[in-house]
């Protein structure tokens, strides 16, 4: 007979690491799709043959170093549960502030329009959508396979003020044009070591690196985005730590004012943007 006990004390030998127990508890509770509180008050309870299997397998993944939100298949976000694949980044708890700073320029009653260029899971624009829901959003993606994630996540989570398609930043946009655009792009470099490491080697490519030094996509977006603003709106863009002071000077370069950036939690450069400015025809 294998109980809870043997199976966490088997998950932990194989996690190490500050993380290991944690993460032990949270694959063997997804697999008998209980919680934690559970596993504490029923750890000499018997686990079938097949569940502690399931579990073991889940264990070698995350050991060899697959990302624990591809095994258990969902990664919370800004207060939403999304669905998360090997097709879209993983929402990262730093991404929440440019929700935060998003919001804090959607008043909460008006039909604001807003655009998220490269949506992935959708985390960032089904947050906004969920707590601003008089706005209107536009999640984009050159993935399809991305948008599919994220339409699923849209359709599950029942946030319908959200709209989709597909195509390469601005491109995607068409004609139209926003009192907000939001984006994280892929902002490392292409040779940067940190891509054949940890949860980055699972993840799209394409969501992570953008060039030489990182900052191609964020060329592309603030040379096109002040063609899809309306008078006064808004760029927002999440980006490295040590980026900043480049994203200000491409801001800085076009007809953009009130360039800033915000640091994270962690007191680091992470998101900048701007309003345009002057009077658009």
């Amino acid at each position: 007979m294998v109980t809870v006990r043997d199976l966490l004390a088997q998950a932990q030998a194989e996690l190490t690491g500050d993380e290991g127990r944690l993460e032990a508890e949270l694959l063997l509770a997804h697999a008998l799709r209980r919680d934690r509180a559970w596993l504490i008050a029923h750890r000499d309870d018997a686990v079938a043959p097949a569940l502690a299997g399931q579990l073991r397998c889940h264990v070698s993944r995350r050991a060899a170093g697959e990302p624990f939100a591809h095994i258990v298949g969902h990664r919370g976000f800004h207060a939403l549960d999304l669905v998360v694949t090997a097709d879209v980044l993983i929402p990262r708890p730093e991404t929440e502030l440019l929700v935060e700073l998003a919001l804090q320029r959607i008043p909460q009653d008006e039909k604001v329009e807003i655009a998220d260029l490269g949506t992935g899971s959708g985390a960032v624009a089904l947050a906004i959508a969920h707590a601003r829901p008089h706005s209107r959003v536009l999640a984009t993606d050159a993935s399809a396979a991305a948008l599919d994630v994220a339409r699923g996540n849209a359709q599950r989570l029942r946030i319908g003020n959200v709209e989709f398609a597909h195509g390469d930043w601005c491109a995607a946009l068409g004609q139209r044009r926003f009192d907000l655009i939001v984006s994280n792009p892929p902002y490392i470099a292409e040779n940067d070591a940190h891509l054949a490491q940890g949860d980055l080697r699972f993840e799209p490519r394409s969501a992570l690196a953008s060039g030489a030094d990182g900052l191609d996509a964020i060329r592309v977006i603030v040379r096109d985005a002040p063609a899809h603003l309306h008078a006064a709106g808004w760029l927002l863009l999440e980006h490295g730590f040590d980026q900043g002071g480049a994203v200000r000077g491409m801001l800085g370069q076009r007809e953009f004012a009130q360039v800033f950036t915000a640091r994270d939690l962690e007191g680091r450069e992470r998101v900048s943007g701007a309003c345009l400015s002057g009077a658009r025809a």
